[in-house]
């Protein structure tokens, strides 16, 4: 149990290192993007942390496949560039009961992913999903704050409120818009002040309008002294869609329950794909374990990057079988399971490769009997 702990701790160890990297790097991506979101006014800023909160799970669940694999190759690889696993193996340990310790370890790790993958992840996007419908709904003049210019969409313009009432009601409201209507010249600009404005919604439409109050509308064009001014009771002003902010969630957020349940294509896919990460996690375990061990005069690492290249590959062949599946090009019922078959082969190959089994010396063999 002693070396069981000690290859427990050091895999462990380097598997969540590497995660936080990669999680981090999976963050930060997100997050340029929602503030790019919140730039356009196409998001609350109080939710994006909410938000990023909510899809870590679904990030995790990806990452830890790919951290288990490299902290199994970078761990591994030091032990056997120290000669701690030849040390193992003339203290009486076989390969056979160390790769047994590996693969106690990743079915650990694929309890975990499993657990995030069937059923924290949907939860968390199911509750992501709400705040993506809830930011659907709201509209630009919902983020206008108090003493501050705010631009509209579509760079139709700028307003600006003194004050903001508790039921959303703008007082004394200077507005800027650009005319770009095809009779008058796209330099004419459209200055209102009002006392007061509010969002009204249009009958039996989803449109949303600005109602400005006991105002004034200037229209000219900046430079000229040819201005068209208008006293108004009531004017009011169309709103831009809200269309900025859209991510398609809806499979993601399903619970696995119903994905087993449902009997369309791409339902089936999203439950094949929830199942192969758990998976994924075993199988990287058959192949870290031959690419972990070099030859003397090789580094520790050198089997680094034919490893990465060797998960990346494995990565977009279930990608593209899901693919299949859910455009109905492959049934249902192949899944991904024989994917995951075939690169546990490879492993196993790997393995008896590196043992100069002699399955690779029957062929040389026969050619020299008939030279």
């Amino acid at each position: 149990m002693i070396i069981f702990r000690y290859f427990l701790r050091e895999i462990l160890f380097t598997t969540f290192a590497v995660c936080t990297v990669l999680l981090l790097i999976l963050v930060s991506g997100r997050l340029v993007k929602y503030l790019a979101e919140v730039a356009a006014s196409a998001m609350d800023p109080s939710i994006m942390i909410a938000m990023l909160g909510y899809r870590i799970p679904a990030f995790l669940e990806l990452v830890l496949p790919l951290a288990f694999f490299l902290g199994l190759l970078l761990t591994l690889g030091r032990m056997n560039g120290e000669n701690e696993i030849t040390v193992l193996y003339a203290c009486g340990f076989s390969e056979k009961k160390l790769f047994l310790y590996v693969l106690c370890i990743a079915c650990i790790l694929a309890v975990l992913v499993g657990s995030l993958s069937l059923f924290i992840s949907p939860s968390g996007m199911a509750k992501y999903d709400v705040i993506v419908r809830a930011q659907k709904n709201r509209s630009e003049i919902d983020n206008v704050a108090a003493k501050r210019f705010y631009p509209l969409r579509e760079d139709k313009g700028v307003i600006f409120a003194d004050e903001l009432s508790d039921k959303n009601t703008l007082k004394n409201v200077f507005l800027v818009m650009t005319d770009e209507s095809e009779e008058r010249s796209l330099s004419r600009v459209v200055m209102v002040i009002a006392d007061e404005g509010l969002q009204q919604a249009a009958d039996n439409t989803s449109e949303q309008y600005l109602l400005l109050k006991d105002g004034v509308r200037v229209d000219g064009v900046p430079g000229n002294y040819n201005y068209q001014i208008t006293d108004f009771q009531e004017y009011g002003i169309r709103l831009a869609d809200n269309e900025s902010f859209k991510e398609d969630s809806d499979v993601e957020a399903m619970p696995t329950t119903r994905l087993f349940e449902s009997m369309d294509p791409k339902s089936q896919a999203a439950l094949q794909w929830r199942l192969s990460l758990p998976i994924m996690t075993l199988v990287v375990a058959f192949l870290a374990w031959p690419l972990s061990r070099s030859k003397p005069r090789q580094g520790a690492y050198s089997k680094l990057l034919p490893g990465i290249i060797i998960y990346f590959t494995y990565v977009l062949g279930l990608n593209a079988l899901k693919g299949a599946i859910e455009s109905g090009e492959v049934p249902v019922f192949v899944t991904l399971m024989p994917l995951h078959l075939a690169f546990i082969l490879i492993g196993i190959l790997l393995m008896i490769r590196k043992h100069n089994h002699p399955l690779f010396k029957i062929a040389p063999i026969f050619r020299s009997e008939h030279s």
